[in-house]
């Protein structure tokens, strides 16, 4: 498990293929890898890898299978590139953020960069299957950072963030650009619960949905629309 607070920035030293699997070198800043043992868990940009090799005091190796490079934005990776890296939380640890468990849901691209003086805005993409679990004010997990969703577009297919400078120091979320993708973990309790109640509501209605639909229909809403707003705080 990992909290979703970045501890540092880490660089790809090296790249070895082989047969359905991509091993990584990784050079970490002094003191990261401090303890640090093979086996160990550690999440690259939210994904969660293994580590195979102790090269040195700041270098690691970690092996990559296919299927992750698929689904994932380690595929496209080259040497020199930087990605933000957690190790897995110890027992007891504070949760700065909210529980990760390194396992990537979608890639989601850039789509705008909003840059002031104070400020630094994102937008991002979210395909269709996923756009019911993000919500303004919830938790949302970008490259294995823990977010809040500052505004949300269900239909149009984007959410926001806005990042302080902190942030923006301690991860590589400033060197994004539009058209870059990125790695997304949905807030597991918040699928919970609207799996349960997309679930309940069509255990409900059962023979009854496909005519309420048709209603909605007539009117422009989907029964979505009622199903996916939140509750707002008493």
């Amino acid at each position: 498990m990992f909290t979703g607070i970045i501890q540092a920035v880490a660089t790809i030293a090296a790249l070895r293929d082989q047969d359905g699997l991509r091993t990584f070198t990784m050079e970490f800043p002094e003191g990261f890898c401090q303890d640090l043992a093979i086996g160990a868990s550690v999440s690259h940009d939210g994904v969660c890898l293994t580590v195979t090799e102790i090269l040195s005091p700041t270098r690691a190796t970690f092996d990559v299978m296919l299927q992750s490079l698929n689904i994932t934005t380690l595929g496209q990776y080259q040497v020199g590139d930087v990605l933000n890296v957690e190790r897995a939380a110890k027992d007891g640890a504070e949760i700065g953020g909210h529980p990760l468990s390194g396992h990537v849901d979608f890639t989601a691209p850039v789509l705008e960069v909003l840059k002031t003086d104070t400020n630094h805005k994102i937008r991002f993409g979210i395909p269709e299957p996923f756009r019911p679990y993000v919500f303004a004010k919830g938790y949302i997990a970008i490259n294995g950072a823990s977010l809040t969703v500052a505004e949300v577009d269900r239909k149009a297919g984007w959410f926001e963030v806005w990042l302080i400078p902190e942030t923006l120091r301690m991860t590589v979320f400033g060197r994004k650009q539009v058209g870059d993708l990125v790695n997304i973990e949905i807030e597991r309790s918040t699928q919970v619960v609207v799996d349960t109640v997309r679930e309940t509501v069509e255990a409900s209605l059962g023979q009854l949905k496909p005519v309420l639909e048709a209603l909605l229909q007539e009117k422009g809403l989907s029964l979505e629309d009622f199903i996916n707003v939140p509750k707002l705080p008493k």
